[in-house]
């Protein structure tokens, strides 16, 4: 039988159970990251956050040529693509590492495209939530985010091949 879930946001949804998972670590993770985790699960909940549309087509963020080519933007420009990046990675790992783990490129490279954004974001934004190097502590931490990111998309049985994610929003854009 279902579990019925009532929350005020499916956010606080998730809040909730990275939150319960950090309580089980061996090594938890600091509030603030749980909380900004959360926020990066109910952003990309939404599918038409992972891929972008370019010439009338829906295609997967590139997120290594983003990396590559972020430097010649402008500061908040540069800004707002490191934490996209980050973020993106960061919930591709989370949720399906194991798609990913089938694929030529395997988790390991978005993992390090993810910890490289947050890294360079943090010399842009070196505080946030009022904490000092926030972005830097995450790009520390990636590897633990995204295992219990991955925990919690695995008690809801999110399936991790993202097929049918990918077959939804290609529907979606046609």
């Amino acid at each position: 039988m279902s579990e019925l879930i009532l929350e005020n946001s499916l956010q606080c949804f998730f809040y909730d159970e990275l939150s319960r998972v950090n309580k089980k670590s061996a090594n938890p993770l600091s509030n603030e990251t749980i909380y900004y985790s959360s926020l990066v699960m109910d952003k990309y909940g939404s599918s038409n956050e992972y891929f972008e549309i370019i010439d009338g087509k829906v295609k997967e963020k590139k997120l290594g040529l983003k990396l590559l080519e972020v430097s010649q933007l402008p500061k908040e420009t540069q800004k707002r693509t490191l934490k996209d990046i980050g973020d993106c990675s960061l919930f591709l790992c989370g949720f399906f590492s194991d798609y990913l783990n089938r694929q030529l490129v395997d988790e390991t490279y978005y993992q390090n495209i993810g910890k490289q954004a947050y890294k360079s974001l943090n010399s842009i934004v070196p505080d946030f939530y009022e904490v000092p190097s926030f972005y830097k502590r995450l790009s520390k931490k990636f590897p633990e985010v995204c295992m219990m990111v991955s925990l919690v998309a695995e008690k809801l049985n999110v399936d991790s091949d993202c097929s049918d994610y990918l077959l939804f929003v290609n529907k979606k854009a046609s």
